[in-house]
């Protein structure tokens, strides 16, 4: 039975923490900490008590339904309006989370996000809100986790600062929702700003780890405004793919894509159907990795040096001449580079080239370049100072 969540009373259940303290069903792990609820309880030492039951619903041997619900319902509903509102929040969620039924554990947090529903609580209603639409999705209320997000989404727009906990919780179902939607350029966003809220390290599991960079790896393969992997193969979260041995090869995939490096993708094309959403997008990928290379071909091209033939194109991107044109066409429809087509001299002249977040490889690359510059001007210094020395005689 799902919690009153509304229910404030100011005085505990005695029975409930004596019995729970007495029962030979309880953990002995967690027997002392009813008693110790109850002495801080009486001393009205709120905070203390907050931590306390935090740590006890993070104890491994409290994981067990109903062990956490049993506590919400005759314990902590009764003084929830003296703590704080947003640990009051982060308390529910994980109570929640032992209901078996996802349409309990909706209609727990909905009261809750109810009861938090205040000017001065916010940040807490947004958590509640938008785990709350979790359990949505989870039932098939695409609708109505669209709302949340919308609302919420309004909320935390007019917030200066809010809680890393409060955003994590934004993103991560925004970031779901998107996925059932297929939605990979959205899913992509929210799934990287997610990551940027939380320490990947600890708040998520091995496999978490696994599955969220295998699903940014498809969204970024797939997205069809995405054309820039850099921050997500700088982030930590990809390495997982490489140590999971299953996903290496997607690994490689997205480091040759960054690259526009068609030659490695199509060495990795056999491994496509082991995804069968990468085999079925086989011709969206091979006009993504084309314009990937083009791409790729105009960065590392100094700016005096972007007027391209039509045939160096086709040679770089392994087309026929003849589609060169629509490729580029692609590319600035895209606004992925600006500039020109020439077809009478079949050149492309790019004035612009989108900007991108750099791997290690390409910043080798950027320094070679600067290291160059340098070099040139340091020749031409040389040779002014050698035509007009009476110019650069010392004081």
């Amino acid at each position: 039975m799902a919690s009153s969540t509304g229910m404030d009373i100011d005085h505990v259940d005695e029975h409930y923490l004596e019995h729970a303290a007495a029962s030979s069903s309880t953990p002995t792990s967690l027997k002392p900490y009813y008693t110790k609820f109850r002495q801080l309880h009486d001393r009205k030492l709120w905070y203390q008590l907050t931590l306390t039951i935090e740590e006890f619903l993070n104890h491994p041997d409290s994981q067990a339904p109903p062990i956490q619900i049993e506590l919400y319902d005759n314990f902590v509903r009764r003084f929830s309006s003296k703590i704080n509102q947003l640990q009051l929040a982060a308390i529910g969620v994980k109570v929640a989370r032992q209901y078996p039924d996802p349409a309990k554990a909706l209609d727990f947090l909905e009261q809750l996000a109810t009861k938090l529903d205040s000017p001065d609580s916010q940040d807490a209603y947004v958590y509640a809100l938008m785990e709350a639409a979790h359990f949505k999705l989870l039932l098939g209320d695409a609708d109505g986790t669209k709302m949340a997000m919308d609302k919420c989404g309004n909320i935390l727009d007019g917030f200066d600062a809010v809680e890393t906990a409060v955003h994590a919780s934004f993103y991560r179902v925004c970031g779901d929702f998107y996925k059932a939607k297929a939605e990979y350029a959205n899913y992509y966003k929210n799934s990287l700003l997610y990551l940027a809220c939380v320490n990947v390290d600890v708040d998520l599991t091995d496999e978490a780890r696994v599955q969220r960079a295998h699903d940014l790896s498809i969204s970024a393969l797939l997205g069809d405004t995405i054309y820039n992997f850099g921050e997500l193969l700088l982030h930590p979260i990809l390495t997982s793919l490489g140590k999971s041995g299953q996903y290496s090869w997607l690994s490689d995939l997205l480091f040759a894509f960054n690259a526009g490096d068609i030659g490695r993708f199509e060495a990795l094309t056999p491994h496509l159907p082991k995804e069968a959403i990468l085999a079925e997008n086989l011709p969206f990928l091979r006009q993504k990795i084309c314009l990937m290379s083009l791409i790729e071909s105009v960065f590392k091209r100094a700016a005096d040096d972007r007027s391209i033939a039509f045939s160096t194109i086709a040679a770089e991107t392994k087309l026929p001449v003849d589609e060169v044109e629509h490729l580029v066409m692609k590319a600035l429809s895209l606004k992925l580079i600006r500039g020109t087509l020439d077809q009478v001299d079949q050149l492309a002249r790019i004035t612009w080239v989108q900007p991108r977040v750099l791997d290690a490889r390409q910043i080798q690359a950027l320094q070679t370049r600067l290291n160059n510059w340098c070099t040139k001007v340091e020749e031409v210094s040389e040779y002014v100072k050698n035509q007009t020395p009476e110019l650069f005689i010392s004081a």
